[in-house]
């Protein structure tokens, strides 16, 4: 059985596209072992709770540096025994100390085709903020390993929306919300039964419509 550690900041609505995974049966022979969260309102909390999953808020103004909160949580994920760790709308950068603990270990999922609209201060809404002032004709989203370069780790998997004409920074926002519910999965999967030189082309593991 592999173990997953999900950590988020907010809804945790990916969360919940793993959860419904592993009830339906999509994704085998996994469990959440735990979910960790820097917000104590965090629904993403919630959703642990109530499908009996151990779950952890950790405030950050408790620690000295970013360091020891990362160096707190590397210390619980090690008790948990986990293989992989998904971070599904976490808004906190990560550190080399909990990047380097877990090396090729770590997943995020990201709002837009990377390389492009990815780095510091390219998070939710302001992705697609961009993405719309760039008069790009398609976004979408993509899962990929963490790395010390912000949203810089090899892609495992991506998918593509089409922009259309009328498409707002909220309408597309839904519009990728919900093929990152599917492709979150897809990228546990591909994270669980590959290892990361082998997944440096997205275009091997593309997720066509």
């Amino acid at each position: 059985m592999k173990r997953l550690a999900v950590l988020a900041s907010g809804s945790g609505s990916n969360l919940q596209a793993i959860i419904d995974a592993i009830k339906n049966k999509d994704l085998t022979d996994v469990e959440i072992a735990i979910v960790i969260s820097n917000k104590k309102d965090a629904y993403a909390l919630e959703r642990a709770n109530l499908n009996n999953i151990k779950s952890i808020f950790l405030n950050p103004k408790n620690f000295n540096s970013n360091e020891d909160f990362d160096k707190k949580i590397v210390g619980i994920l090690k008790t948990q025994d986990v293989d992989l760790i998904v971070l599904a709308g976490y808004l906190k950068i990560l550190t080399g100390t909990l990047i380097n603990a877990f090396e090729n270990k770590i997943i995020n999922i990201h709002p837009a085709l990377l390389p492009d609209f990815g780095g510091k201060g390219m998070y939710g809404k302001k992705v697609h903020e961009a993405v719309l002032k760039n008069n790009e004709k398609e976004s979408g989203c993509s899962v990929h390993y963490v790395t010390l370069g912000i949203d810089e780790g090899p892609v495992i998997c991506q998918k593509k929306v089409p922009i259309l004409p009328d498409d707002t920074v909220d309408t597309l926002a839904a519009r990728v919300l919900e093929e990152e519910h599917k492709l979150i999965v897809e990228g546990v999967k591909l994270a669980l039964s590959c290892k990361v030189i082998a997944c440096k082309d997205p275009t091997k593991y593309n997720i066509s419509s």
